[in-house]
This record gives C-alpha cells, sequence and structure tokens, in this order.
C-alpha cells in the first residue's frame, strides 16, 4: 500500500465521523467542548455556521451523526450508545445568550444581482442566509402567510415550538430579505419572463402526500375520514382541523407517520394503531420517534398490508388488511432482506378516520414544458448532484424539491451548495469548480504528560431526556414534550464525547519501532509489518477488522526494518496514550479543524460588505 495521504482533508475528516456522517459537516466535537466550558454562545455559533438552525435541529434532526458514533461502537453494551449529538445541540441553543451582534449583516451597497428563492422552507432560507451578507438581494416567494415550510406545517408544535422556529427564521428574514408571504408562484415561465431576477433557486418541498387506491376510497361516504398524511398535519398546524375521531388508524411508518399518531391523540383520539406492512426492521421512522409514540400508547401493528377501506351505513367502518409472512435471507438482527412473502389471512380493524402516511412526492405542476428545465419520468428534476443546477442554467433546485422527501438538514447543505452555484454563476464563473475543503492541524501538546484535551475515559451511560409526564402533555396541543437536558445532564453527556477530531499524527522519521506504542494502546489498534497489499495488511492487523469502510493509516517505511506502521482508524479511541508512551514523539495529538466552504469563501468584484445598518426586512402578504 502507498503512504496514506494525510494532507487530503478527507482522511482526518472521516475519521471525526460525526462531521462525516452529517451532511452540513457540523463540527460537533468543537461544539461539545464549548458546552463542557459553559460557552454556549459560542457552541451555538459554531453550530449556526454550518446547519444554520441550532434550535430546530437540535429538536427534529434525523441526527444522521448518531449512529456513526465512535462510540456505539468501540465499547460494550449498554455504554455503546453514542453521544446524544443532538439533545446537546439543543443545549447550546436553550442556554445560549443574544447572538444578533455576532450574526453576519448585509452590506449597505449591493452587487446589483437579484436571486428569487420559491419556498421559504430551510434550503431557501439558508441560501438567503449565505447571499445577503454578500450583497445580493433575494426575495423569498411563500404561498403561506407564514415562512418556515414543512418545518412548520408537518412537525408538530409539541415537538418543534412555533417560537423556536420565528427567532431561528427571523435571524435570517431580518438581513433584509423580501419576503412575499402568501405570494404563491403559478408560473415558473412568468416568473422569469420578469426579467426581476438574475437566477431562480426553487425550494419548494415535495408538496404532495401519495394516496392509496384501494376499493372504498372514492366513495363519497368515507372521503371526509380518510386523510393525506402531510395535508391533514398541515391544517392542524393552521387550526382549520381542531377535532378527529377516537379510533384512529395512521398507514405509513415513517416519521410522518409518527407526527399523525402521536397528533391525533391530541385531538382527542383515545385508541390510534399505526399499520405496518413489513417488520419493525424495515420502518423508515428513526427509532426515537418509534419510541416517543409507544410511551404516548400508540399501537404498531406490523405485517398488515392495507387491501380495502370498509364502509358500512354511509359511512367509513374501518379497513380490511392481508396478514402477512415473509421469508427472510437471514435474520433481522443480521441484516436479512425479504426474498419472499405470503398472505396467510385477513383482518378487519374498525375505526373513525384513516390517515395516510406513505409518502410524498414532488409536484410542479407551475413549471411549464418549454422552459428548458428536464424532469425524469417520476417528475423529479434533473439536477446536478453537486451543484444543484438544473438543465436550465439559471435554475437551481434544492432540498426535497432536488432529490425528493429528505430532511432539513439535508436541505441546509443542499442551501449552502446552491449558495455557491448560484454566486458563482451570477458571476460568470464555472459552477463545476467548487471551492476546495482545508485542513489545520494544531498540537494538544502541553508537556511531557499534558494535553490541551480531556483524554480520560468516561464509562458514563447515555443520559436519557426528561420529558412532561403523560397526563400533562395532552392538555394543549403546543405543549413542548421533551424538556431538554438539565445542567446535570449536560454536563454528564459531554464528557461521553471520545474527541474524534484530536488526531493521532504520525511522523515515520522519529520512529525507532521500539513498541512502546502498540504495548499500551488499549485497543489494539495499532499494528506494525511488512507492507502489501491492503487485504493482506488487513488480515495481520494486531486486532480483527470490524468494518473495512474506513481507510487505514499506512506510514512510509520505518527507517530500521523497512516495515510500515498501520494504524485502524476505525476502532481509535483517541486517548493518546500511543503520543505519551513515545519516546521520540513520532506520535503527536493534533487537533483537525477541517474548513468547510461557503459561498463568502468565494471572492466577489461586485461588491465588498461594509460595516451598516441592517436593512429593515420586508414582509408582504398578498
Amino acid at each position: 500500500m502507498q503512504p496514506t495521504d494525510t494532507g487530503n482533508p478527507d482522511y482526518y475528516h472521516r475519521v471525526v465521523d460525526c462531521q462525516w456522517a452529517c451532511p452540513a459537516h457540523t463540527d460537533v466535537p468543537e461544539y461539545i467542548r464549548l458546552i463542557a466550558q459553559g460557552q454556549f454562545t459560542q457552541a451555538y455559533l459554531v453550530n449556526r455556521e454550518s446547519n444554520v438552525f441550532p434550535g430546530i435541529l437540535g429538536r427534529v434532526c434525523d441526527r444522521p451523526c448518531e449512529p456513526a458514533c465512535r462510540r456505539g461502537r468501540v465499547e460494550p453494551a449498554p455504554n455503546n450508545e453514542p453521544v446524544a449529538i443532538c439533545r446537546l445541540k439543543r443545549v447550546a441553543a436553550d442556554h445560549r445568550d443574544d447572538v444578533r451582534p455576532f450574526l453576519p449583516k448585509a452590506p449597505a451597497q449591493k452587487n446589483g444581482r437579484r436571486i428569487a428563492c420559491i419556498g421559504a422552507g430551510p434550503a431557501s432560507l439558508t441560501v438567503a442566509n449565505d447571499l445577503m451578507p454578500l450583497g445580493y438581494d433575494v426575495t423569498i416567494f411563500e404561498k403561506w402567510r407564514t415562512p418556515g415550510g414543512l418545518m412548520r406545517t408537518n412537525i408538530p408544535s409539541f415537538r418543534l415550538p412555533e417560537q423556536v422556529l420565528a427567532e431561528e427564521i427571523g435571524y435570517i428574514i431580518d438581513l433584509g430579505v423580501d419576503l412575499r408571504l402568501g405570494s404563491p408562484v403559478t408560473s415558473m415561465k412568468q416568473l422569469l419572463a420578469t426579467g426581476e431576477f438574475d437566477a431562480v433557486f426553487v425550494g419548494s418541498g415535495a408538496p404532495k402526500g401519495k394516496d392509496l387506491k384501494l376499493p372504498g376510497r372514492t366513495d363519497p361516504a368515507a372521503a371526509a375520514n380518510i386523510h393525506i398524511g402531510i395535508d391533514w398535519l398541515e391544517s392542524v398546524a393552521f387550526d382549520h382541523i381542531k377535532a378527529i375521531g377516537r379510533r384512529v388508524l395512521i398507514i405509513g411508518v415513517g416519521n410522518t407517520a409518527m407526527d399523525c399518531c402521536r397528533t391525533s391523540l391530541r385531538l382527542g383520539a383515545s385508541d390510534v394503531k399505526v399499520m405496518a406492512r413489513k417488520p419493525r426492521a424495515f420502518f423508515k421512522a428513526s427509532e426515537w420517534e418509534l419510541e416517543d409514540a409507544e410511551a404516548e400508547n400508540v399501537e404498531i401493528v406490523i405485517n398488515h398490508a392495507p387491501k380495502a377501506f370498509v364502509i358500512e351505513h354511509g359511512k367509513l367502518a374501518g379497513m380490511l388488511f392481508d396478514l402477512m409472512d415473509y421469508d427472510l435471507d437471514a435474520p433481522l438482527d443480521k441484516g436479512g432482506r425479504i426474498v419472499g412473502e405470503r398472505v396467510r389471512g385477513e383482518r378487519f380493524i374498525p375505526c373513525d378516520d384513516v390517515i395516510l402516511a406513505i409518502g410524498q412526492e414532488n409536484a410542479f405542476p407551475w413549471i411549464e414544458n418549454d422552459l428548458g428545465i428536464e424532469f425524469d419520468r417520476w417528475h423529479v428534476p434533473k439536477v446536478d448532484a453537486t451543484t444543484l443546477q438544473s438543465t436550465r442554467p439559471n435554475v437551481f433546485f434544492g432540498g426535497d424539491a432536488a432529490f425528493g422527501p429528505k430532511n432539513i438538514i439535508w436541505a441546509v447543505e443542499h442551501g449552502h451548495q446552491a449558495a455557491i452555484s448560484l454566486h458563482k454563476y451570477c458571476q460568470g464563473l464555472d459552477v463545476n469548480q467548487r471551492p476546495p475543503r482545508g485542513l489545520k492541524l494544531s498540537s494538544r501538546k502541553m508537556g511531557l504528560h499534558e494535553w490541551a484535551y480531556k483524554n480520560d475515559y468516561d464509562p458514563l451511560e447515555r443520559r436519557l431526556m426528561p420529558h412532561v409526564d403523560l397526563k400533562e402533555r395532552f392538555k394543549k396541543i403546543n405543549i413542548e414534550v421533551e424538556l431538554g437536558f438539565t445542567a446535570e445532564q449536560a454536563a454528564a453527556e459531554v464528557q461521553r464525547c471520545l474527541n474524534c477530531d484530536v488526531q493521532t499524527v504520525f511522523d515515520a522519521r522519529l520512529c525507532i519501532e521500539c513498541d512502546a506504542c502498540i504495548d499500551i494502546c488499549p485497543v489494539d489498534c495499532l499494528t506494525m509489518t511488512v507492507n502489501g497489499t491492503e487485504a493482506e495488511i488487513r488480515q495481520r492487523l494486531k486486532a480483527p477488522t470490524l468494518r473495512a469502510t474506513q481507510p487505514l493509516f499506512v506510514s512510509g517505511p520505518l527507517q530500521h526494518t523497512a516495515r510500515v506502521m498501520v494504524k485502524d482508524e476505525d476502532v481509535c479511541v483517541h486517548c493518546g496514550l500511543c503520543a505519551e508512551r513515545c519516546p521520540t514523539a513520532a506520535w503527536d495529538m493534533q487537533k483537525s479543524k477541517i474548513r468547510i466552504p461557503y459561498a463568502s469563501d468565494e471572492t466577489s468584484p461586485c461588491s465588498t460588505p461594509q460595516p451598516a445598518t441592517r436593512p429593515a426586512p420586508t414582509r408582504r402578504i398578498a
């Protein structure tokens, strides 16, 4: 194997599993350390640089960072739970001071370029957040009379309070964004024909809920009691629906289904069942969402495939289901896949209402076919995955509008990347030439046995989120269920972080091959061996490879024997004992700072931002 190129920022970036897994690449270890030091405002700002909405995402993020957390794979149960990264994000948001003095400002001198954003969801708001400080005029068209997109209409207020939404959206609108509420775009051709905008960003989400075409669905007697999940949540959010029947069936097992079932309980339902076609291992909902629903006595019924809506005496009486059995190619806990299915019977379940939460689709009836914007056979726009540019050069897509339903953090990342592309496009530059990531390493060594980071191992189990009592939480629909970590819980949870961004940096020129580092390593992640192919080297590792998804570190030839030092980054716990034990300082512990580029990193020949009084925001309600 060739020596590892540790100068490539992606190498050390991948070692920081949580940051690598986050679509927006939030610097998780850094903000956790700041929380540990009580610097909540600074922790919030570190978060906001990448994910824009720390208070929102600290409550409702899908948490792709947590399954990647090193703590979840290097320790035996019960301590193998990941660090509560999302919960700690909320800690920073809940306990910070006023951050407005530290937020970007829009310059007085504009650059003369105008951007239209369609939809006021997280992707469009991120575009505005990144471009307004560069002198752009950004106009956001929103069909509803309040901004936020699906964050506002599809996430219940008992999970995401209105004041948290309003505050973090306000930080962006207050840059001077021209927010046109109650102003749906009904024709892309007309919008482009105005000549008002240099480029258009489409962040309108995936607003069309899927229907279930089964016998009984079109019977007028049942129409008032069969609901499309995202439309129903939207109606609840705007107080158009305030009650539901006592017995409710939720069809689908994604996160929307979980929001529907829990909302039903707050609108008067007492018997709520979530109906799943397949076993639990195949559910799309996050495990914590399932646990929250079950804690509220929602029944999750597996292996029931919807067959028909049953109408009796002129109204919906219930649903008929096929009872399913499945053949697997391996046990479920070993990642088994379904290789066969069969129906073993049927079951009727009575209900008063049915909510369909079986997925969402893109819908662009307002984009004409003759504009050069191409769509695939599923009516998803053909968009470059990196630049977010459509087949019409001045139109960009992001969030669910670009690639179908994902989540908020993906929408934010799309907004960042689209902002870079929009900036380049407006400056006449090649949108495919992306600004590179950067890497800065700095030693943490302070003395012979002193390090500028905490490397003690803490065996604490993951802290549990406190909740409002069951008897209290149903009194009003907007009572936030999760209370947030107490100060004591936060202080304990931050100690569980393994500081994965403090890297083990090796200098082969200084190594005397004494084996001291290998002897002291508590997880046997170091091996000195003759070089060979990756497969050969993995067979010689001191500890067997459990996952081959992360590259090995391989040094250059060592000076005495020409062997190589090999490190399995996947199991290292960043304790620093190798560096502490090494007599020649061949190992050092160095903090890596990955520089993630944003639109602000691209120099603009049109404007130099000047300190200025923040322009008053514009809100237009049609």
